[in-house]
């Protein structure tokens, strides 16, 4: 597996040409009472067009605002990506999003998703940021991920990402 930094003019439609984000999903973590419980919540998770068009953009313009996009890539052909944002955010300007972090379906379980969080982790750490800030997918799946990788809940949510995804659990990773 090759690991680098992406440049803005490689991030394209076609670079997800063989990437599959897709996800049978059964059950995920839903706040009740203030507590958080697993419900059976069953679809598949699969992006359209349309998303990999958006994700396009949304990858450049973290990119142009000074961002970072790591890809993770076998035999040239992209497997996995995550991105950090550069703009610290929360009432004490102590985090930095990770926006996006995927590994296509063909290539889950081989570290690939943990190398890239530790990478970005990094670039983070360097830039100043005390913690990541993650609007996470809440699948069991998903959120076994972030609990390996040591991210808790967030002690602060964002309600910019709590609006657009109300189901996301918010989470954070101290740097």
């Amino acid at each position: 597996m090759e690991y680098r930094k992406l440049q803005i003019n490689e991030i394209n439609r076609n670079l997800f040409k063989q990437f599959e984000r897709h996800q049978k999903v059964t059950q995920c973590f839903r706040k009740v009472n203030g507590e958080w419980i697993v419900k059976d919540v069953p679809f598949i998770d699969q992006w359209s067009e349309e998303d990999y068009c958006q994700l396009v953009e949304l990858l450049k313009n973290t990119l142009k605002t000074g961002g970072i996009v790591y890809g993770a890539f076998s035999e040239n052909t992209l497997k996995g990506f995550a991105s950090v944002e550069s703009v610290l955010i929360g009432e004490i300007h102590e985090y930095l999003e990770l926006s996006c972090i995927h590994v296509s379906e063909d290539m889950r379980g081989h570290g690939i998703g943990k190398n890239l969080f530790q990478m970005a982790t990094q670039w983070a750490k360097t830039y100043g940021a005390k913690k990541l800030y993650i609007s996470a997918h809440s699948s069991v799946e998903s959120q076994a991920f972030y609990k390996a990788m040591g991210c808790n809940e967030a002690l602060e949510y964002s309600e910019k990402h709590v609006e657009k995804e109300p189901c996301d659990c918010q989470l954070e990773y101290v740097l």
